[in-house]
Order: structure tokens, then C-alpha cells, then sequence
């Protein structure tokens, strides 16, 4: 018998492996499915089920590719209506998996079709608890994204459903039952979610805020309160999830089109592609095509694309590291971004190489970023961190305009002004740099290294520290 949580830390996501006696299941696959294949290859076991707890927001399933290529069976608990064939489970009923018994539970709250899978060994002794976005370790699902696809339900009535669930069904199951969640620190599907990915239900019930002894009304307020806006794709998700998709295999066949500069410039003259440069913000600061925009692939890659490029079926050109071009298309393929139609080939290098126009944007040290505001005392900064990590400590004079929330701001930001700006660590900045400057803002400048070395270098006026959760 074998559990294994496959943690993807860029969209803050677990999905799982179950095997018993040459029998396997996969709880909430990625979009790209061949490692579960061959995991169950190499344990010479067959893939039963592929067990879906909802209809995810915040990544494209891996489902349909899965069932198709293994002939297992998709599984979605009450509720569920999916546009293509699977088994909709009843509330309490009991599937087979080799030596192992995996009990339906039906958890309402995150979603309606929300569904835990509780598996026990073939002596009756309760193993693992698979939960979904129904309970998270330190914290529960949001209750507010399904009322984006159902118009009559509210985040109120979502609440109220998910606090029966966690009190009928989920706690007065054994303290010592593993709790195996869909997503952890990070990930938009929650608030206050641990860096820990699993634990046990005893210590969710003595330190998770949501399980605590409360009334409904109380419950509701606590889980609602704090919630950000979700990324704009997530809709769009969910609606792939619920009606199907293209495979994967089509998508990247697409995608890994290579293509010589002159052929990626005709591409993106002749195209409405938006130029997408994935390398690390400091290599994009020194040369990049004019007016793309980069999200470097080492970070939270997925989930900034998803944020930053409104329309999911908007045709991407690729700019990427050579080699790593797949690993782009398929990062990009997880959030349902299928449109990407190429990638530059020899990376930019062989752009430059070609002596076509180059763009670059001023990225200056920590050291330099202190001695231009010892010279002028009204050098205009803006922090593009979240609202609660600027409330949490900032530079004291600096303006906070969120990336999450760049179009909001852009008003703010004048045209003929210089900006300094900075979010945590160097990624975000450029981003956000990169976006204004494809809009035709010349005059942003990049601190590297973010506010982490701003507040190491003891150089800069800095507010108080407030714990963030103040703000919950």
C-alpha cells in the first residue's frame, strides 16, 4: 500500500498517488498526466480512479487525459455535473481500491459538488482524509468562488453549508486520521493556509481557526472576513474543468512550434500574440523584444499569468532559457493558457545575435537606490507588494500600488515622472515594470533584491513592523 503527495510549489498544489495490490487511484491530477502513468508503470499497478474533489478555480485538472490514456474512471462526488463521462458518487458510498476502501464523503462549502475521500485498510482502520478545498491545514476553503459560475448562491449561503460539512462530517472523525489537502501556503483558494501539507485531524481541531467551538453566524463572519478579490482566470478554470478541454498533447504540439527571429517577428506583427519573456528578471532587465512583458518561470510563474493576462485564450509567444521552452508551454497549459502558438528559437541571444531592435530597463543596486534618496528627499517609490506586506513594514514615503491591482493604479502613475520601484525580492518589480513600459512608461527604474535587501542594508527609514494577520 503506498499514499504520496505529488507537491507542484508553484500553484501551492497537492495531488496524490494511492496504490494497494496492483490497483491505483490519483486524487486532483495536474494537467500534464504521464508521471502518474508512470508511476503506476513502475508499480505495475493499473489506474482505477481518478477521484475529483471539485472543480478546481485555480488550475486545469489533469482528468480527462488521465481516464483517457489509463482507462480509469472519473470520479466526482453529489452534485457534480461534468460535460463528459463520469461516475457522480452518492454521498457515503464505497469504492474498492485493491486492499484499501475509499469512503465519499460529501462536503459542501468551498464548492456544492465539494467531496472528501476517506480511505481505510481492510481491517476497518481509517488511514488518510483527502480533503480537497473543503479543510486545509490552519485553514478552510473559500467559500466565494462557485457563486462566480452559480448566480443564486452567495458566499453567505456557500459559508453556511461549509460550516454543517466541517461540523457533521468532518470533525467527529479520529483525531489521529491524516489530513491530506489540495493545496497549501500560498495558493488563492484560502486565506491563511499553513507551509505545512499535511497533519493530523486532532491538531487541525485544536489550532485551525475554522474548527474551533463557534456558532454559525460566528463562522461565517471568521471565514469571510479578509478575502481578496481571486485571480480573474479562475472562472475560466472552472468552466474547463466542468465542460472539458483540449489534451494536453495538442497543446503542446502547438506551443513548441520553433521559430527564427524573422519568423517570431512576422508571428508577432501579424498576430495579436502577446510576447511572454519567462528568463529571470535581472537577465530580462538587461535586453529583451520591445513591449514583452516578463514572468520569469522560477517563481510563482502560473498564478502571475494567470493574474496579469486577462484573457485565458489570448495567443502567446514564448521567449524562454533553451531548453525549458516545454516546461513553459505546460506550466502555461496548468491554468488553461492553450494558446501558445511558438517560442523563439536559440532564446534571446538569438534575437540580439540577428541585430534587431533591443530594449532594456534600469536596474540599480541597494547601495545606489540609498545614495539617489539621500540626494532627493522626494524620490518617488513605488511598493508593488500586496496591501498587508507593505501595512506589515515598508519605506516610509513610498507609495503602495499592489501588481495584483496594476490596472487600478495606472491612473496614479504619471508618464513623465521617474519611479523607483521594489516588491519583496526583485520578481514582482519587474513585472510590473515590464507591463508599464510595454504601455509606454520610459521612466521606471528596478531596486534589486526588493525590500528584503532594502531593510538588510539598514540604510532606509522603515515603519514599525505590524504582524500582518492584523489585517484579517
Amino acid at each position: 500500500m503506498k499514499i504520496e503527495q505529488i507537491y507542484t510549489g508553484c500553484l501551492a498544489q497537492g495531488a496524490y498517488y494511492i496504490e494497494s495490490n496492483g490497483e491505483a487511484a490519483v486524487i486532483d491530477p495536474l494537467r500534464e498526466v504521464q508521471p502518474y502513468l508512470d508511476k503506476a508503470e513502475k508499480d505495475g499497478a493499473k489506474i482505477k480512479y481518478v477521484l475529483e474533489t471539485h472543480f478546481h478555480a485555480d488550475f486545469v485538472s489533469g482528468h480527462l487525459d488521465l481516464a483517457k490514456k489509463s482507462g480509469a474512471t472519473i470520479v466526482y462526488g453529489p452534485t457534480a455535473k461534468p460535460g463528459f463521462e463520469a461516475h457522480i458518487a452518492e454521498d457515503g458510498e464505497i469504492l474498492e481500491l485493491g486492499n484499501l476502501k475509499i469512503k465519499v464523503i460529501h462536503t459542501p462549502g468551498h464548492t456544492m459538488e465539494s467531496t472528501c475521500f476517506l480511505v481505510s485498510d481492510k481491517t476497518g482502520k481509517e488511514l488518510g482524509l483527502f480533503t480537497g478545498d473543503t479543510l486545509f491545514i490552519g485553514d478552510v476553503g473559500r467559500p466565494d468562488l462557485a457563486q462566480k459560475v452559480v448566480a443564486e448562491l452567495t458566499q453567505e449561503k456557500l459559508a453556511s453549508h461549509l460550516y454543517d460539512s466541517l461540523h457533521n462530517n468532518i470533525m467527529p472523525l479520529s483525531d489521529d486520521l491524516i489530513v491530506y489537502p489540495a493545496h497549501g501556503a500560498g495558493s488563492a483558494c484560502g486565506k491563511n493556509m499553513s507551509k505545512e501539507t499535511t497533519d493530523t485531524l486532532g491538531n487541525q481541531k485544536k489550532t485551525n481557526y475554522a474548527l474551533q467551538s463557534m456558532s454559525r453566524e460566528e463562522f461565517i463572519e471568521k471565514v469571510l472576513d479578509g478575502l481578496m478579490p481571486p485571480p480573474a482566470y479562475f472562472p475560466e478554470n472552472v468552466l474547463m474543468n466542468i465542460q472539458g478541454y483540449e489534451s494536453i498533447d495538442n497543446v503542446l504540439e502547438k506551443g513548441l512550434q520553433a521559430l527564427s527571429p524573422e519568423e517570431f517577428e512576422t508571428a508577432a506583427n501579424e498576430t495579436d500574440a502577446l510576447v511572454l519573456d519567462t528568463r529571470d528578471a535581472q537577465s530580462f532587465a538587461k535586453g529583451f523584444i520591445p513591449n514583452s512583458i516578463n514572468i520569469g518561470i522560477d517563481g510563482s510563474f502560473a498564478p502571475w499569468v494567470g493574474a496579469m493576462i486577462p484573457d485565458i485564450k489570448q495567443k502567446i509567444l514564448i521567449v524562454a532559457d533553451e531548453g525549458r521552452e516545454e516546461e513553459v508551454v505546460t506550466r502555461l497549459a496548468r491554468v488553461g493558457y492553450d494558446y501558445a502558438i511558438g517560442f523563439l528559437k536559440g532564446g534571446f541571444e538569438s534575437w540580439k545575435n540577428s541585430g534587431k531592435e533591443v530594449d532594456r530597463i534600469e536596474s540599480i543596486s541597494v547601495d545606489e537606490f540609498a545614495k539617489r534618496m539621500e540626494n532627493d528627499a522626494d524620490l518617488k517609490v513605488l511598493d508593488v507588494r500586496k496591501k498587508s506586506e507593505h501595512f506589515s513594514e515598508h519605506i516610509i514615503g513610498s507609495e503602495n500600488t499592489p501588481l495584483d491591482y496594476i490596472n487600478e493604479y495606472l491612473a496614479e502613475i504619471q508618464k513623465d515622472e521617474t519611479y523607483h520601484v521594489h516588491c519583496a525580492g526583485g520578481y514582482r518589480s519587474m513585472i510590473f515594470i515590464s507591463i508599464l513600459k510595454a504601455r509606454g512608461y520610459e521612466n521606471l527604474i528596478d531596486v534589486q533584491g526588493g525590500f528584503t535587501a532594502i531593510k538588510e542594508s539598514e540604510k532606509f527609514n522603515i515603519s514599525d513592523y505590524v504582524c500582518p494577520t492584523t489585517m484579517l
